[in-house]
């Protein structure tokens, strides 16, 4: 039976390929900068200072757009909780540590374009937005609650960070989409390109984990995609917000499922391979059993969601007339 590898022995065995992908991201990063996603012209002072203090009719988001601009920005401000797990995980060494750096340098400018828009629009309440950055911030996050455990740790943090990253992209394109404002669109596209690279590091080196040991590589993917939480989970209004967005299609559990999940298990080949042991071939059955329950999940979900949405509209029918 193959032995587990150690965390010290994964870094080691992957390090040529964190240096590739490095290189890679590094040729294809875009430089950009979030003063020029934000309309500044738009700006007054607050009271503080003279002016007017937020109240809601200055908004011109809608209350979908709001709670998805929310969700995503509060996730984007616990980079501190993100950053401390990547490098506690990772090696601070060589590739590794660069990687680590950049990666957080560039998730930095995501909160600060996010911020920086909704107060310059009065998009959302500012006092609210900051109270609960301080308590999501506070609070923090572990991927150990998504599933992951401290002796597998670096797996657990690469297949995790592979499958939140894509998700964030796609919960941010489509929050874009809702916001109805050509400039927050923009913006959230250009986060989005950036979390796409992130993504795509992160599962070319779970790819090459793969490779190199997949029993136990595959044990981290299947624990990861079972207990899969957002990172938002736990801050102020999440499940508020989270039905709110998953009524209105920003991010469901079929875009969890089909956008997300299959895709990156797609690439990995997962339910092709012919490198697993029989404890591999255990854990691929469980995983196979616990999608084939997820799909039956979104179809129940989905049921749910065109009831409560037609009872909806007949309401406000009702009220119309």
């Amino acid at each position: 039976m193959a032995r587990d590898l150690t965390q010290l022995e994964l870094l080691d065995e992957l390090q040529p390929v964190a240096e590739e992908n490095l290189n890679r991201h590094l040729s294809m990063a875009k430089e950009w900068h979030p003063h020029d996603y934000v309309p500044w012209d738009e700006g007054r002072n607050f009271a503080a200072l003279g002016g007017e203090d937020w109240s809601p009719e200055q908004s011109r988001l809608d209350e979908v757009a709001k709670a998805a601009m929310i969700t995503n920005l509060l996730t984007e401000d616990n980079l501190p909780s993100y950053h401390r797990e990547i490098a506690e995980n990772f090696s601070q060494d060589g590739a590794w540590g660069t990687w680590v750096g950049r990666w957080t340098a560039e998730e930095n400018r995501h909160g600060i374009v996010m911020r920086d828009y909704l107060v310059v629009t009065r998009g959302v309440d500012p006092v609210a937005l900051e109270q609960a950055r301080i308590e999501h911030m506070t609070n923090g996050f572990s991927s150990a609650a998504a599933g992951g455990h401290d002796e597998m740790g670096f797996l657990h943090s690469v297949s995790y960070v592979t499958f939140q990253e894509l998700a964030t992209r796609v919960s941010h394109r489509n929050t874009g989409k809702v916001c109805n404002d050509p400039i927050a669109d923009r913006m959230l596209q250009r986060i989005a390109a950036d979390e796409n690279l992130h993504m795509i590091f992160y599962r070319n080196l779970c790819g090459a984990a793969l490779d190199i040991s997949p029993d136990q590589a595959l044990r981290a993917i299947a624990d990861i995609v079972q207990n899969f939480q957002m990172p938002g989970a736990g801050m102020p209004n999440f499940r508020r917000n989270g039905v709110l967005m998953a009524k209105h299609g920003i991010y469901d559990l079929r875009q969890h499922l089909e956008d997300v999940v299959m895709p990156v298990l797609r690439k990995w080949n997962i339910f092709d391979r012919t490198d697993f042991t029989a404890a591999g071939e255990q854990t691929r059955e469980e995983l196979a059993a616990f999608l084939e329950k997820l799909e039956k999940d979104v179809l129940k979900f989905e049921e749910q969601r065109d009831r409560m949405l037609s009872r909806e509209a007949a309401k406000r029918q009702a009220q119309a007339s």
